[in-house]
């Protein structure tokens, strides 16, 4: 079976779908490997490196055009969907919920389709979870980046000229990327206060040394593997009226919180950013799903009455060593679930199969694509 890995062409995408140490054991087990030039420039493995791991460097063409599966971490375009060939197949993460464009191009193409973002959160799963992987070091970054903005230190510090006080943190949501974000501004020396919907996350925060904000639930709160799936507007209203004294007094602001196939529910109002101090910094990591904050630009830095916005929209991209290193191990694990070095199982009842699956040579299959969304 032969593996394709082309070059990302995303905006501002560094990261590489297989590393050369993940083609190294590929290579053991059997798979052939093409690797568009250029492909890791980027992420910092070079033609060399593939090469010496085993893989055939290449031109664009033909990886698309001779792979039997072609491994991406954003998906192909319409256009480069339809140089694949057909009964090939794809991995990728694709978002089919919001991507109807993309699923009828695949259909289109006679090709089959799975996506890393529709992997199931199972336990037995963990090992091929691109989102946790990633949201992992976008939690790092986001604490990162606040820090390099904003005019001051996280961490207390007493000098002889007087004590300087701790840095005031507030994280909306306590998944993989809040979690990591209240770990990383901890370890920084920053007093970290936390509010999520889901009342299960409190004895997390705490365990990471963080102030838990605990809004009541009430019966309008779905969740769905560990995701929140709807809300009312009545409960965000009642969630940002208590947080909203936290934020006002807060130095940084990270904002975690998404909805799988839906827009991302406003926690931070431009009242809410209005109140915050002269310099403060807050960090939207659901911008590029329309965002948390009132103000944010997807891929901008902005300046909004006093405060710094950053909306970087891929925030993994920025470690693309780590990022890509990790992805390529959860593209490994998930492939070698599917398939032997000759062929797919389609074992079509299986858990992580059916989730995963978006479509099957030529035809939509996964529920997010065959049935209507609702809001």
């Amino acid at each position: 079976m032969k593996l394709g890995v082309p070059k990302e062409t995303k905006f501002k995408e560094n990261r590489v779908a297989l590393t050369p140490d993940v083609i190294k054991g590929l290579v053991k087990k059997g798979f052939e490997v093409i690797v568009e030039s250029g492909a890791g420039t980027n992420s910092f493995f070079t033609d060399e490196a593939y090469t010496a791991a085993g893989a055939t460097v290449t031109d664009k063409n033909k990886v698309f055009t001779d792979s039997d599966v072609l491994l991406k971490v954003n998906p192909p375009t319409p256009e480069e969907t339809a140089q694949m060939k057909k009964g090939s197949i794809l991995i990728s993460f694709i978002w089919a919920a919001t991507n109807p464009a993309l699923v009828e191009a695949f259909c289109k193409a006679g090709i089959s389709a799975f996506s890393m973002d529709a992997v199931p959160r199972i336990s037995r799963a963990q090992k091929m979870d691109a989102l946790s992987s990633q949201a992992n070091l976008a939690g790092y970054k986001s604490v990162v980046m606040a820090a390099n903005t904003i005019g001051k230190i996280l961490p207390m510090m007493t000098t002889a000229a007087g004590t300087i006080r701790p840095s005031k943190v507030v994280i909306f949501g306590a998944g993989v990327a809040g979690l990591q974000a209240i770990a990383t501004a901890k370890r920084m020396g920053a007093v970290v206060e936390v509010t999520d919907i889901r009342p299960e996350t409190k004895e997390q925060v705490q365990s990471l040394g963080g102030k838990f904000i605990e809004v009541k639930g009430d019966a309008s709160i779905k969740i769905e593997g560990g995701y929140v799936k709807g809300v009312s507007e009545e409960f965000l209203k009642m969630q940002q009226e208590l947080v909203a004294k936290h934020v006002k007094d807060a130095d940084i602001v990270i904002t975690t919180a998404l909805i799988p196939g839906r827009k991302a529910p406003v926690l931070v109002t431009e009242d809410m950013v209005k109140s915050m101090r002269f310099g403060s910094v807050i960090v939207d990591m659901a911008v590029e799903q329309g965002g948390n904050v009132v103000g944010s630009e997807l891929n901008n830095t902005v300046q909004k009455h006093g405060v710094t916005i950053i909306g970087e929209g891929n925030i993994p991209s920025l470690l693309p060593m780590n990022a890509s290193d990790l992805y390529a191990k959860n593209v490994e694990a998930f492939l070698l679930h599917l398939a032997d070095k000759d062929n797919f199982k389609w074992e079509m009842d299986e858990e992580i199969t059916k989730g995963s699956l978006i479509v099957h040579n030529g035809t939509a299959v996964h529920p997010s694509v065959t049935k209507p969304v609702t809001a």
